[in-house]
């Protein structure tokens, strides 16, 4: 996700922490830089203008040309005026008696797919607390796509998959209107609080999607019209954004494939033409991987500042406290063997592809490519897999024959085998003399509480002596 500007703009900025003092010509020059490579990540022409007139501005004040830190101050600049150009603030929902919600946008946008990640996420009470009040939400996915072919089935699936009730119009249903009121009627019924209509998709704008779309939006009177825009279309997504905004009058935006877009210049240029905030992202084909949209923290990642808030809250998730609270407990006893090894591993997954949480992390562009780090995973997990339960239980059986079976098994080398059991054992071994160290600091502390500190005291008889004395 904006792999090519976050690399452009990093560089700029190393030139500019370069030169001691700064001067309205290199501030220009690199600029000018900057301007380019916005272009080159598809931002609006317009939107580009305005960016570097705006920190141009900035950086030209007193407060920078006389800073004893000039190159530090212009990051500053910049990425305030990054949280700015994307909206702020990260803007919530709009919560009604029922809430209801039409999800429209373009074919293979994603809408159906991100209709399923938005009724999944208000299930989960985090959001609740970050977006108004903590009223439980009960979402209900309501199937409106009568155009393409699987689109209804497709919703049914998803909704089954996250546990949530889906309305499904009949195969023959060709009036949307019609299967909306029977929609309305079936809500009722469920006793949900959050209505999702999956809306039908052209491949281009035409005046009958429009019309049925209008039509709808009177009918259900919904509180949010949000439009699901595909990050890798570019200026193709700011003209579509414009235009259903022009008949619609949109609530908000979804952004989706932004872990797939190096680019991401829609992203920059969404909220500035169409005035419209990004409330969600969906960051990759997974149910699970879709997120409120925040500005300011995507703003620290194009810079190369990471963003560990939404690590922290994307591993929250991801792994279970029960689980970790046992992996813990066995690091500290050293019976932590290969299968946990592997458990932890599958955790890792869970938070989703590997070069996006890298890109969570500061300085994470200074790493090796996140490529190589997610085929080394899946290389230790294929050497895990080919092993026995015995063997995972206690690698030191694992003899010469057993290692060259387990390389066939997995399609590594014997090397690349030796290697990870080498990296384990010296896992291990460290993780063990963290926990007497950790139990000798206990074994201290208890100490020093009762009397024991005296040894520590000249002159005073040593009754209490340390681990190690």
């Amino acid at each position: 996700m904006f792999s090519n500007l976050s690399e452009k703009l990093q560089q700029t900025f190393k030139h500019l922490r370069g030169h001691g003092r700064l001067s309205e010509a290199n501030i220009s020059e690199a600029l000018r830089e900057v301007r380019l490579a916005l272009l080159d990540a598809d931002v609006h022409f317009a939107v580009a203008k305005e960016f570097i007139a705006k920190v141009k501005e900035r950086a030209m004040g007193e407060e920078v040309l006389a800073s004893v830190s000039p190159g530090q101050q212009i990051v500053k600049i910049f990425q305030d005026e990054l949280t700015s150009l994307l909206g702020g603030d990260n803007v919530p929902l709009n919560f009604g008696k029922p809430t209801r919600i039409m999800i429209v946008g373009l074919n293979g946008a994603g809408k159906t797919t991100s209709s399923a990640k938005l009724a999944r996420l208000l299930m989960k009470p985090a959001l609740f607390e970050s977006m108004q009040g903590t009223t439980a939400r009960s979402p209900m996915l309501i199937a409106l796509d009568l155009v393409r072919p699987a689109a209804i089935e497709q919703l049914a699936t998803l909704g089954a998959q996250i546990e949530v009730p889906v309305f499904r119009p009949s195969p023959e249903e060709k009036d949307v209107l019609a299967a909306a009121r029977r929609a309305l009627e079936w809500s009722e019924q469920q006793g949900g609080n959050v209505e999702i209509y999956d809306t039908a998709g052209r491949r281009e704008i035409d005046d009958d999607l429009v019309g049925e779309l209008i039509r709808l939006k009177a009918l259900i009177r919904p509180q949010e019209i949000l439009l699901v825009c595909d990050a890798a279309t570019g200026q193709q997504a700011v003209s579509v954004a414009e235009k259903f905004h022009a008949a619609l009058g949109l609530t908000g935006l979804i952004l989706t494939k932004l872990d797939g877009d190096a680019r991401g210049g829609a992203a920059l240029s969404l909220r500035s033409v169409t005035g419209q905030p990004i409330k969600f992202a969906g960051v990759g084909e997974k149910v699970d991987q879709f997120e409120p949209f925040h500005p300011g923290r995507l703003a620290s990642r194009i810079l190369g500042m990471g963003d560990i808030v939404s690590l922290v809250e994307r591993a929250a998730e991801a792994v279970e406290i029960g689980e970790m609270t046992r992996l813990e407990a066995k690091m500290k006893n050293a019976s932590f063997d290969l299968g946990d090894f592997l458990d932890q591993l599958r955790m890792i997954k869970r938070m989703g592809p590997l070069e996006n949480l890298l890109g969570m992390l500061p300085g994470a562009a200074n790493l090796p490519s996140p490529a190589v780090h997610g085929k080394e995973l899946q290389r230790v997990e294929a050497i895990i897999l080919s092993m026995t339960p015995g063997e995972r239980k206690r690698p030191e059986i694992l003899n010469a024959r057993r290692r060259q079976r387990i390389a066939r098994g997995s399609g590594n080398s014997v090397t690349e085998v030796n290697n990870l059991l080498l990296k384990f054992g010296q896992m291990k071994k460290l993780a063990k003399n963290t926990g007497k160290m950790k139990k000798m600091m206990s074994q201290m502390q208890s100490r020093s509480a009762s009397g024991g500190i005296r040894s520590f005291v000249p002159n005073q008889p040593t009754t209490n002596r340390l681990p190690w004395q």
